[in-house]
């Protein structure tokens, strides 16, 4: 197992390091992980935008996949930012991001956040940016990059 995930990550390096708008180190320890399958998910997210929405539902429906979630926050979401540190402020990580990306949340009022939910959010915010991820759903699949919910590239990469 962990020489797999070693050989994971220097894939997904030397993928990144090649592609001009990605060349940043990932901190996967920094990232949210939603499932447990053999196939890999990196995915940088907006929990108000609604394609990551779309990719939220099709991802909990592959019991095969394990997500690295990482958020990413639009300033065009006036509320996404709240809910992401709502998401890495609570213990079950996993359920929080379920909530809110079914959208269990939208109506409720002031989502509350810790100091380290805070801090969690700015550091991936941060780590994203360093990636060059310029919009959501970005997504890291087999070591290639995918913009925006491309279910038919999302489902050659890890078969049906």
């Amino acid at each position: 197992m962990i020489i797999k995930n070693v050989v994971f990550l220097l894939l997904t390096v030397c993928v990144l390091s090649a592609h001009p708008a990605a060349a940043a180190e990932i901190d996967f320890s920094k990232a949210v992980q939603i499932g447990n399958g053999p196939k890999t998910v990196v995915e940088f997210t907006d929990p108000d935008c609604p394609f990551c929405r779309k990719a939220s539902r099709y991802f909990a429906a592959r019991p095969d996949v394990k997500q690295l979630v990482f958020f990413f926050p639009l300033a065009r979401h006036p509320r996404a930012k709240e809910k992401a540190r709502f998401i890495l402020s609570m213990p079950d990580k996993a359920r929080a991001y379920h909530d809110v990306m079914s959208g269990r949340m939208d109506s409720v009022p002031a989502l509350s956040s810790t100091p380290e939910g805070i801090k969690l959010q700015e550091e991936q915010y941060e780590i994203a940016k360093r990636a060059k991820v310029e919009a959501t759903p970005t997504f890291i699949i087999n070591g290639r990059i995918i913009e925006g919910f491309d279910l038919k590239k999302i489902e050659e990469l890890l078969g049906n």
